[in-house]
C-alpha cells in the first residue's frame, strides 16, 4: 500500500468520527469508532483464514457456510490460530446488511431507515468474548467491547436513533477494504494509531493517560533496542493504548510483550492495538491493575523496560506499610512522597530490569532536582547503583494535556561506559517545530538525540559526557543547565557609537524645538 492510499485510509477512518463528532465527547466516540474497526478487522480475519481452509474443500466463500461440521472444524482451528470464532452471520458485512434497508442500492447506503440491530450485534460482541473461555485466549479477550454501549443515551435518545447511528457507522465502515489480504497487517495498525494520536489531540487534559507522541516513542524505542536486533521480551508498567510498546518493535524483533494500565478502557485499548498489530495473543500479556500497589508481573523480568507514566503521580507511598519491605522499594532508604510518584514508577521498573536490559522512562523536570526523599533516592541511584546512564531533556509543550517540560531518564544495571553520564538538552527552539498549540520533534531532532546518547558526545550548546565526580561536586543535582551551557552570548554594544547616535538626535530634537517655537511666534502664541 503506497503512503497516498495509507493516508486514504486514514482519512477514511477518521471521516467516520464524524458521525459522532459533537454529538458525544472525543473520549465516547473514539470508544464507538475505534471498538467498530477492531469488530471489523476481527471479521475480516476470520473470513479469510475460514476461506483457507475451506480451499481444500473446494469451497470460496465462508460467508454463505452452513455445514455444521466444517464449521466446527474451521471453530476449532481459528480458536488456535486467531484465538476467537465468528460465525458467517456473525462476520461485519453480515451485520452491516442486515442493518441496512437499502443496501442492495449503493445510492441509498445510508438508506433513510434502517433495520433494529442492536440486540443482534450486542449478542456478537458477547460471543466473540464467549468464544474463547476456556481457551488460552481468554484474558485476552474478556470483557473487551464493554466500553462500546449500545444502549448509551449518549449517542441517541430511544433505540431507534441509536440503532440509526449505529448502523450509519457500519455501513460506512463495510465500504472501506482493509486489504488485509494484500498488505502488512500494520498499515492497518498504524492507521489505528494515528485514530488514537486523533483523538488524543481532541480530547484535551485526559488525553495524556493513553497516548505518547509517536517522535517521543520513537527516541524511547531506538535507545532501549541500541546494540541490539532482537529483544526477548520488552516492559511498560503504564502501558497506556499500548503505543510505545509497539514501537519498540519497529526498531527490533520483540518475542513478548507484557504491560499493566489502571485505566479499564485504555487497557481494553491496548489489547485491541496488540490485536490490530498481528502481535498473537500468547506473545502478549497486558493486565489490568494498580502497577505500584498491585503489580501483575512479580517474578518478571524484562530485556527492555520503556514507560511515560503518569506525571507526580498520588499513591500511598508509607501510609501502606507494606511498601517499607517491598523489595521494589525498601533498599533506597526513602519511599517516595504521597504526591509524587514519580521515583516509585522508577524504582519499580529497575526490579523488573533484566541485568542486560535498558529501560528508558519520561518523567517531570522536577525529578532531576528535587531534594527530601527524592535527592535521597536520586543520589543511591547515582552513588551506590550507579545505573543512571542518560539524562535527555525535552522541548516543553509536547504532550497533550500538559505544557510542563519533561526529560527522558535512560538506566542500565550493566552500564558500558559507567563512569559518566550523558546529558542532553534537546529543549532549544533549534530541535523543535511548532505545529499548531504543541511543539513537535522532527525526525532529525530524534536522530540528533539519539545519535549523541548512543556515542556519548560532546556538542557545544547541546550535550556534555559529565563524569560522576562532577556529579557528585552538584551534590547530585541532575538539573540539565548546570551541565549543558546553553547560554548564548549577546553581541558587544559599541558605546562610542550608541553615544554618537544619541548625540546627533539630540541636535535634532534642538533643531525641530527651534522650529516649532518659530511657528508659534509666527502665530503669537507663547508658551
Amino acid at each position: 500500500m503506497s503512503e497516498d492510499q495509507k493516508q486514504k485510509l486514514e482519512s477514511q477512518l477518521w471521516g467516520i468520527a464524524n458521525l459522532l463528532r459533537g454529538k458525544i465527547s472525543a473520549d465516547d466516540y473514539r470508544d464507538y469508532i475505534l471498538g467498530f474497526i477492531f469488530y471489523k478487522y476481527l471479521s475480516e480475519k476470520q473470513y479469510l483464514y475460514a476461506n483457507e481452509l475451506l480451499k481444500s474443500e473446494g469451497i470460496e466463500d465462508y460467508a454463505s457456510l452452513t455445514e455444521p461440521d466444517l464449521l466446527e472444524a474451521i471453530k476449532e482451528e481459528s480458536l488456535l490460530k486467531l484465538g476467537y470464532f465468528l460465525q458467517p452471520q456473525e462476520l461485519f458485512s453480515a451485520m452491516a446488511a442486515k442493518g441496512n434497508t437499502d443496501y442492495e442500492d449503493p445510492d441509498k447506503v445510508e438508506g433513510n431507515g434502517s433495520n433494529y440491530i442492536l440486540d443482534d450485534l450486542q449478542a456478537v460482541l458477547n460471543h466473540i468474548e464467549q468464544s474463547t473461555m476456556g481457551t488460552e485466549s481468554e484474558d485476552d479477550f474478556n470483557a473487551l467491547f464493554e466500553d462500546l454501549d449500545l444502549n448509551s443515551t449518549k449517542i441517541g435518545r430511544t433505540p431507534n436513533a441509536r440503532n440509526e447511528i449505529i448502523v450509519q457507522i457500519l455501513n460506512r465502515l463495510n465500504q472501506i477494504d482493509f486489504k488485509l489480504e494484500d498488505i502488512h497487517s500494520d498499515v492497518l495498525g498504524d492507521a489505528y494509531e494515528y485514530l488514537i494520536a486523533k483523538f488524543a489531540a481532541g480530547a484535551g487534559k485526559s488525553a495524556g493517560e493513553f497516548y505518547t507522541p509517536q517522535q517521543v516513542s520513537k527516541i524511547l524505542a531506538k535507545i532501549v533496542t541500541t546494540g541490539k536486533s532482537k529483544l526477548k521480551s520488552v516492559y511498560d508498567p503504564t502501558c497506556g493504548s499500548g503505543s510505545l510498546l509497539l514501537r519498540v518493535a519497529k526498531e527490533a524483533t520483540v518475542s513478548e510483550y507484557y504491560g499493566q494500565e489502571l485505566n479499564r478502557t485504555t487497557y481494553n485499548l491496548a489489547r485491541m492495538n496488540m490485536i490490530l498489530h498481528d502481535v498473537h495473543f500468547s506473545d502478549f500479556d497486558i493486565r489490568h491493575e494498580d502497577t505500584l500497589e498491585n503489580p501483575q508481573h512479580k517474578n518478571e523480568r524484562f530485556e527492555a523496560i520503556v514507560a511515560n507514566p503518569p506525571f507526580s503521580a498520588h499513591w500511598k507511598s508509607d501510609a501502606n506499610p507494606l511498601n517499607a519491605t517491598d523489595e521494589r522499594f525498601s533498599q533506597y532508604g526513602k519511599l517516595a512522597p504521597k504526591t509524587k510518584a514519580d521515583y516509585a514508577f522508577v524504582q519499580h521498573m529497575l526490579y523488573h530490569l533484566a541485568d542486560n536490559g535498558i529501560m528508558a522512562c519520561v518523567l517531570p523536570h522536577g525529578v532531576l532536582f528535587r531534594g527530601a526523599a527524592e535527592g535521597i533516592i536520586r543520589q543511591y541511584l547515582i552513588k551506590e547503583l550507579n545505573y543512571l546512564d542518560a539524562v535527555i531533556g525535552l522541548p516543553a509543550n509536547i504532550f497533550y494535556g500538559t505544557s510542563i517540560p519533561t526529560c527522558v531518564l535512560v538506566l542500565s544495571k550493566c552500564r558500558k561506559s559507567d563512569d559518566n553520564i550523558v546529558f542532553i538538552d534537546a529543549s532549544g527552539e533549534d530541535h523543535f517545530v511548532k505545529e499548531k498549540n504543541q511543539n513537535a520533534l522532527r525526525d532529525q531532532d530524534v536522530e540528533l538525540i539519539v545519535d549523541t546518547y548512543q556515542n556519548r558526545k560532546t556538542i557545544d550548546k547541546f550535550s556534555y559526557v559529565a563524569s560522576l565526580a562532577e556529579i557528585a561536586e552538584n551534590d547530585y543535582n541532575l538539573n540539565i543547565p548546570r551541565y549543558v551551557d546553553t547560554f548564548e552570548e549577546e553581541e558587544p554594544v559599541d558605546i562610542d557609537a550608541v553615544m554618537k547616535e544619541i548625540k546627533s538626535l539630540e541636535a535634532k530634537r534642538a533643531e525641530l524645538d527651534q522650529e516649532i517655537a518659530g511657528y508659534f511666534k509666527e502665530l503669537g502664541l507663547n508658551f
